[in-house]
């Protein structure tokens, strides 16, 4: 039976497929300049992350060895046309911004690895559970690095959040500093690999304290010698 707190930790943090296992670094540098873009992404990567572990683990016990793969990067593809053909439908300008990174999604590592690494060996509920926490592990980091390139690079966030919820969302756009100096290189590629790194240096400090803290709970209380009281008259 599939452990689903410890499938939460791993795909939220332990094993965060952007942070841990360094896949999908291509859109992750490359549309994360906004929130905006960052969420579009992210939320078309859990969808197709959901739907084809789910079909993935349905077929598992009938798919011969040999067209393993293949049959798992058709079920990709067609989770990654399913979510084209909805951004298209109802959030055609996001489409156009995502562009050629949207269908790129289809050879996201990050899909066929756990497609590949659990899907296929699990059952349905726990497979799908792994695809909506790999998905939203991977969506966490979009939207952090989204948010500070965002902030630093235009001194503003969540500016035209209305591409994705519709025009309600236009005014959630906050603005540091009207007469904020734009910082150019957070926006650009050079700044999404200086961001980058600089959170899973930040994921690694707090890996290493917790462990140290837990060693030091682990470890066992130094043996003292007991003084003993003594009582009396001795003669």
């Amino acid at each position: 039976m599939a452990n689903y707190s410890e499938l939460t930790l791993n795909g939220l943090w332990k094993n965060n497929p952007a942070l841990v296992q360094l896949l999908g670094l291509c859109p992750l540098l490359g549309v994360t300049n906004s929130v905006v873009n960052s969420l579009g992404l992210g939320l078309a990567t859990i969808f197709v992350l959901f739907a084809s572990n789910s079909c993935v683990s349905m077929i598992r016990n009938v798919t011969p060895a040999e067209i393993r793969l293949p049959a798992f990067v058709m079920i990709i593809a067609a989770a990654v046309t399913c979510t084209e053909l909805l951004m298209q439908a109802y959030a055609f300008e996001m489409y156009e911004i995502l562009g050629i990174f949207l269908p790129l999604i289809t050879t996201n590592c990050v899909i066929l690895g756990r497609a590949d690494g659990f899907a296929c060996k699990n059952s349905l509920p726990a497979a799908a559970y792994d695809g909506l926490i790999m998905g939203l592990g991977f969506a966490l980091v979009l939207f952090l690095l989204g948010a500070a390139r965002e902030l630093i690079g235009t001194g503003a966030i969540f500016a035209n959040m209305d591409l994705i919820f519709g025009a309600g969302a236009a005014e959630w756009k906050w603005v540091l500093n009207k007469d904020y100096p734009q910082f150019l290189l957070a926006v650009l590629p050079p700044g999404a690999f200086i961001l980058t790194g600089l959170l899973i240096a930040l994921k690694n400090i707090i890996d290493n304290r917790i462990a140290k803290v837990q060693l030091a709970r682990s470890a066992p209380a130094e043996k003292t010698s007991k003084r003993v009281r003594v009582t009396g008259t001795i003669t």
